[in-house]
């Protein structure tokens, strides 16, 4: 197999399979681990990676605004969004989410003014959204009444949460899931399953205990590329871990499905149960949703479980005590739940504020801070 530390010794250019004045782009992933893996496309690569992306059930189209709200710099996500949204036609609004001149009101206001019908984003961007709507005087499932499908990526997303965001947002929420160093890999079906592209990339399993790779089956996901030109992956294991199924789909499509963990497969030891994040999830987003109940946070130590969460304001105490319940019936470990309410752990600024960006500057009046020279923030 080819790993993700043959790329970072190869950083930058030796995996590079064309000449360099060939390619259209380079990107990197994160680096959060020190060196970091380098990805090059062509053109023709960049054709295929926006046929790929464009596969959404919902379709995209001419008339559409489509909303980027992933990073753009060196990762490929907002890059990806962007080029396979303006190759279907759409209007593309280039959000980004680590720009200091995006902050949550703006996203809001931009959703609602600009007629946005579509966005590319996070999970947790769109309940994110939601709070700074709410904050800003608007209804979600009322005042943005143009919007037609939240299509996102980048983290586990459980049954529980995919439905919430559905109920509060009134339009479909549209998986889908890649990596810098691919491209798009899977995409959501309308029957709500993850379905592998399986014309373009040969998918298989690699059993981490045994060696053994498969066709179907768990473990983690390795994928060689059919039209790779700038760098060819072979065999290339993205450490992500999935199951791989050729079981039909109602929804007709001949492709396989996959379910993908990620990290929600990370547990840790309660008590003598083990817990992951996808088990309270779960739990958390079954909450009714009068609770108000968004943003939660939970430690997982040897002798307790302890989870924080904000929702709505005197609805605290029940909130806790029906989580305090689901938990202790479902997986039977030792538990405290609190409550706090909104703005707890996503303060109000952060949904209300807007960041001031500065452009550099020598020359101040006399009244002006200039200790702010030359920075831009």
């Amino acid at each position: 197999m080819t790993t993700k530390q043959d790329l970072r010794n190869a950083y930058p250019f030796g995996m590079l399979a064309v000449d360099l004045a060939d390619c259209a782009t380079y990107h990197e992933s994160s680096g959060t681990g020190g060196v970091p893996t380098a990805s090059f496309f062509t053109e023709a690569d960049w054709s295929d990676i926006d046929e790929r992306f464009a596969r959404k059930w919902v379709g995209i189209g001419p008339q559409d605004v489509f909303l980027v709200r992933t990073p753009y710099a060196l990762m490929m996500t907002g890059h990806m969004a962007h080029s396979g949204a303006r190759s279907c036609g759409a209007t593309v609004v280039p959000g980004d989410n680590r720009s200091l001149a995006m902050p949550y009101s703006r996203v809001v206001r931009v959703l609602h003014d600009l007629r946005v019908s579509m966005s590319w984003s996070l999970p947790t961007e769109t309940l994110l959204w939601a709070a700074a709507a709410r904050e800003a005087g608007l209804d979600p499932s009322v005042d943005f009444p143009h919007l037609r499908a939240l299509i996102v990526a980048g983290e586990p997303l459980s049954q529980a949460r995919r439905h919430r965001i559905e109920e509060i947002w009134q339009v479909p929420v549209v998986e889908d899931y890649g990596s810098t160093e691919t491209g798009p890999l899977a995409g959501q079906c309308p029957a709500g399953r993850m379905h592998l592209w399986a014309d373009r990339v040969i998918f298989e399993v690699h059993d981490p205990r045994t060696g053994q790779i498969r066709p179907t089956g768990s473990g983690q996901l390795v994928v060689t590329m059919l039209r790779r030109e700038a760098m060819p992956l072979v065999r290339y294991n993205l450490e992500d871990d999935v199951e791989i199924s050729d079981e039909p789909c109602p929804c007709g499509w001949r492709l396989p499905t996959v379910t993908i963990f990620g990290r929600s497969r990370v547990a840790f030891r309660v008590g003598d149960k083990v817990v992951t994040p996808g088990q309270l999830e779960e739990l958390v987003f079954s909450l009714p949703i009068e609770l108000g109940v968004l943003f939660w946070r939970a430690k997982a130590c040897p002798e307790r479980l302890t989870v924080e969460l904000e929702a709505s304001d005197g609805r605290g105490n029940e909130a806790k005590a029906v989580l305090t319940g689901l938990i202790a019936d479902t997986l039977g470990v030792p538990v405290r739940v609190d409550a706090f309410g909104p703005g707890t752990h996503v303060p109000r600024e952060v949904l209300t504020g807007i960041a001031e960006v500065v452009k550099p500057r020598s020359l101040f009046g006399p009244d002006e801070d200039w200790d702010r020279a030359l920075l831009y923030y």
